[in-house]
């Protein structure tokens, strides 16, 4: 196990291109049998990790089985493209695409099928487009959580365009810490659906 948790980590990189339609393979059925159902595991490894990557694009990858997120996205600008993502729905914290003060990150014509949200936007987070997306089995696409701490940075201008949704709890949806309703307004300025 990495130290940073997680697997295999991009980061620093100008221009990266990852492709040529290869696997990550998480082998998470090793680790979650310990786990339990009910129980988030932080010591287990995501399997891909960018952090400040400009001008990347990501295509005709996959990742499967993962033994926590599939994808952690920090401080990017980068391009999902035919990516696929795959896990059983009943595992707990599998998030398929976890994006963190991250600007002009798009993801496009890809397969997310995972247990937990299917892309997570976190603060700081800014001009994400997400089209032509299938998500399902999952939580759907979700912005947050926010308002838990005090210096987080707002979301601003999400895109989610002609992506579907099945067996999905949500389709899009926004989520907040208790008492942090308040600020909601500056944290996520713009949502656009259509």
């Amino acid at each position: 196990m990495k130290v940073d948790g997680c697997w295999v980590t991009f980061q620093r990189i100008d221009r990266l291109t990852l492709s040529r339609r290869g696997t990550f393979d998480g082998q998470g059925p090793e680790a979650w049998g310990t786990c339990g159902l009910k129980t988030y595991c932080k010591q287990l490894p995501i399997n891909l990790r960018f952090n400040f990557i400009t001008n990347g694009v990501v295509q005709d990858i996959t990742s499967k089985d993962r033994k926590q997120f599939h994808v952690n996205v920090l401080g990017c600008n980068l391009t999902f493209r035919r990516f696929t993502i795959s896990a059983p729905e009943h595992r707990i914290n599998t998030d398929g695409i976890h994006i963190g003060r991250s600007t002009g990150i798009n993801i496009t014509d890809s397969n997310i099928s995972t247990g937990e949200d299917c892309v997570s936007i976190g603060d700081g987070s800014r001009q994400i487009t997400i089209t032509k997306v299938s998500c399902g089995p999952d939580h759907g696409i979700s912005v947050g959580s926010l308002g838990k701490y005090k210096n987080e940075e707002p979301v601003i201008g999400v895109t989610v365009r002609n992506c579907t949704f099945f067996n999905s709890m949500n389709g899009v949806r926004i989520k907040t810490w208790p008492d942090s309703f308040e600020g909601l307004y500056q944290t996520c300025i713009s949502k656009t659906l259509s």
